[in-house]
């Protein structure tokens, strides 16, 4: 008797244990638990990126004004920026402040990985400094170089006519040509410290064997970098360049803390002349269009990179 609820108790238990491990079985399939893990992952992306990014398509196709709901147009906003002026404009102006920028951040990239490749004091303490301006929100470090250029009390000038460079104060950010100037030369102080470090990764993974046959050859310093480093760090170099060209040709914070996209419209970007239209003028459809407008070179560059 007393055996025999001795094995129903058992039975019992096993049926529950069963009944348990059931339910959570399908936590050990590889599939069910990949969706479930990559569901949070994938709502974002719909929702902060997806939906956003369709809505600006269907704007950029509409004539919509802010309070008014607007009606389907077309491709008449894409057709009257390619008749607009300032539109050409800020599009060379975009061509120039990103080939400029990139073009200096992969050369002084490369150096400071160089640099930084080589053993001296305080070697990790550096390498962690440099991140500051790349990590720093990028409207905040803009504000401390507003200072910098600033034409009446900024350092840059009174260092300048301190040191009788110059016999006036410059107004960096009121001159045209000095306004792009201005700008490049943020974005490559900001951006540089990022490449540096990318390119310091891809220099530490090329085998140190490489460089010990190249001397072997009798290759000197230039010709190791030539033959050896830049063709081993090009899968890096390709990357991290296409990285920034994006994010430069999309830049915004920069241009509008330092210039608002002025003067004469000399500095305007993509994401500037987007903002003005879209928010000061009101001309949502029109400013979507703009934003938008580079989304095809981008796509390319991206895809047969």
């Amino acid at each position: 008797m007393n055996v025999a609820r001795t094995d129903a108790a058992t039975n019992e238990e096993k049926g529950a244990r069963d009944t348990q491990e059931s339910r959570f079985a399908w936590l050990e399939r590889e599939g069910p638990l990949g969706y479930a893990l990559t569901a949070p992952t994938v709502l974002i992306l719909l929702l902060l990126i997806a939906y956003p990014f369709g809505l600006a398509i269907w704007l950029s196709m509409t004539n919509k004004l802010v309070g008014q709901p607007g009606t389907f147009v077309g491709l008449k906003n894409f057709i009257f920026l390619l008749d607009d002026q300032v539109f050409r404009q800020t599009v060379g102006n975009t061509l120039i402040y990103t080939s400029a920028a990139v073009f200096f951040k992969v050369v002084l990239g490369v150096a400071l990985a160089l640099v930084l490749k080589q053993s001296f004091r305080g070697n990790f303490l550096v390498r962690g400094l440099l991140l500051l301006p790349w990590i720093v929100p990028a409207s905040l470090s803009t504000l401390a170089w507003l200072w910098v250029f600033d034409s009446l009390h900024g350092v840059l000038n009174w260092a300048l006519v301190g040191l009788n460079i110059v016999k006036v104060p410059v107004n960096w950010l009121g001159d045209p040509t000095l306004a792009k100037i201005a700008t490049i030369v943020v974005n490559v102080w900001r951006g540089t410290p990022f490449f540096g470090i990318a390119f310091l990764a891809g220099l530490q993974s090329i085998s140190e064997e490489l460089f010990d046959a190249a001397k072997v050859d009798g290759a000197n310093a230039w010709h190791s970098f030539w033959k050896v480093t830049l063709p081993l760090l090009q899968p890096v170099l390709v990357v991290v360049t296409i990285f920034s060209i994006v994010q430069t040709l999309a830049d915004f914070q920069i241009v509008y803390v330092l210039t608002r996209g002025g003067p004469v419209n000399a500095p305007h970007l993509f994401g500037t002349l987007a903002f003005q239209t879209a928010f000061q003028t009101g001309r949502m459809g029109l400013g979507a269009a703009t934003s938008l407008f580079v989304f095809p070179a981008l796509a390319i560059l991206v895809i047969f990179e």
